[in-house]
């Protein structure tokens, strides 16, 4: 798999933007990718050291607006922790 198809955006979050200064970045990744694929995605496209993977899925939330019902979208996290030293360049500008 692409490593571009397996990392999908990174998640903005206060709870994330909170972890970024430990150096844990979250991710939404492809539902089916598992954690060497991210691992590999991560350290190929950022050129950095991945020291652990954290994976868990997000179940689809029922959301109203007056009398419509629908759902946001399901999907998969992974919370990546980079080696000591290390960052990525793309959560630099939002802390």
């Amino acid at each position: 798999m692409n490593p571009y198809d397996v990392i999908l955006r990174p998640l903005i979050t206060e709870e994330s933007m909170e972890r970024v200064q430990r150096g844990e970045y979250t991710f939404l990744v492809h539902p089916k990718a598992n954690k060497v694929q991210i691992r590999k995605a991560i350290e190929e496209i950022f050129k950095v050291q991945v020291v652990r993977v954290n994976t868990s899925a997000v179940r689809p939330k029922l959301r109203r607006m007056g009398q419509y019902e629908g759902y946001k979208g399901a999907g998969k996290k992974a919370i990546v922790k980079v080696k000591e030293g290390q960052k990525i360049a793309a959560f630099e500008g939002l802390i």
